[in-house]
C-alpha cells in the first residue's frame, strides 16, 4: 500500500482503525501492566498512554501554554505531562484513546501517515517490552515503513543508520545499504525511531548496537 495512491479518507480509516485496535489491547492489560516500562525511556504504559492521548485532551491554547512552560522545549513538556497526566485512571486515558478514533489530530508537517506513525510506534512502544506479539495489519505497516524511511522523519529521530540495509524477513521491504539487519518489518520501523529492542529480536553483526543490554 503506497500512501502517495491513497485517499485521505482511506488513510484516516486506517489512523481510526489503529487507534481502536491498540485501545482494545490496551483494554485486556491487567491492572499490573499500566506500570511496567516502555520502549520510551523513562515512561511506563500510562505515561505512554498520557502522551498519545494528550493531542485529543489539550485545547491548542493549553498546548501552547505548557509549552511556554517549558521554556518551549517540546521534549520536557511532553515528559512532564506525561508523567503529570499518567497519574489519572487508566480507564479514563482508554476512553480518551477509544472516543477519539475519528479524531483529525496530524503532528506538524506529518499528515495522517504522520498521525498513523504516531500511534503505531508508541503502541509498540507499549507491547513489545511486555512481550505481546502483536502483528500490525501489513497495509498499515507499509504506510508507516514509508513514512519512517522518509527523509524528514530520518532528520527528526536522527538514528544513525549508516552503513547498513534494514530488511524485513516478513515482507517484501528494504533500506538502506550495507550490512545487512534482519528482524520483522514492524521491529525495524522501531530501530528506524531510535529505539532499542529487547535481545532476540534482531539479527545481524549490527544487531548488538541496536539491542537492550
Amino acid at each position: 500500500m503506497i500512501t502517495s495512491q491513497m485517499t485521505d479518507s482511506q488513510l484516516a480509516q486506517e489512523v481510526a482503525a489503529e487507534r481502536r485496535d491498540l485501545a482494545e489491547l490496551l483494554s485486556s492489560l491487567p491492572a499490573r501492566s499500566w506500570d511496567s516500562p516502555t520502549l520510551c525511556a523513562g515512561w511506563r504504559v500510562r505515561e505512554l498512554v498520557a502522551h498519545v492521548t494528550m493531542p485529543f485532551r489539550y485545547s491548542a491554547a493549553r498546548f501552547v501554554t505548557e509549552l511556554v512552560r517549558s521554556g518551549g522545549r517540546f521534549n520536557a513538556m511532553a515528559d512532564r505531562c506525561a508523567r503529570r497526566d499518567g497519574a489519572a485512571p487508566a480507564s479514563e486515558m482508554l476512553a480518551a484513546l477509544r472516543d477519539n478514533a475519528t479524531n483529525p489530530w496530524t503532528p506538524p508537517g506529518g499528515g495522517l501517515p504522520g498521525a498513523l506513525t504516531h500511534d503505531m510506534i508508541h503502541g509498540l512502544d507499549a507491547v513489545v517490552p511486555l512481550g505481546i506479539d502483536r502483528r500490525v495489519p501489513q497495509g498499515r505497516l507499509r504506510i508507516v515503513l514509508e513514512s519512517v524511511s522518509g527523509p524528514q522523519a530520518l532528520r527528526h529521530f536522527g538514528t544513525d543508520l549508516g552503513g547498513i540495509e534494514l530488511r524485513a524477513d516478513d515482507l517484501d521491504w528494504s533500506f538502506g545499504s550495507g550490512q545487512v539487519l534482519a528482524g520483522q518489518a514492524q521491529d525495524l520501523a522501531l530501530v528506524v525511531c531510535g529505539r532499542k529492542l529487547p535481545p532476540g529480536r534482531l539479527h545481524g553483526e549490527q544487531a548488538p548496537r541496536f539491542t537492550q543490554a
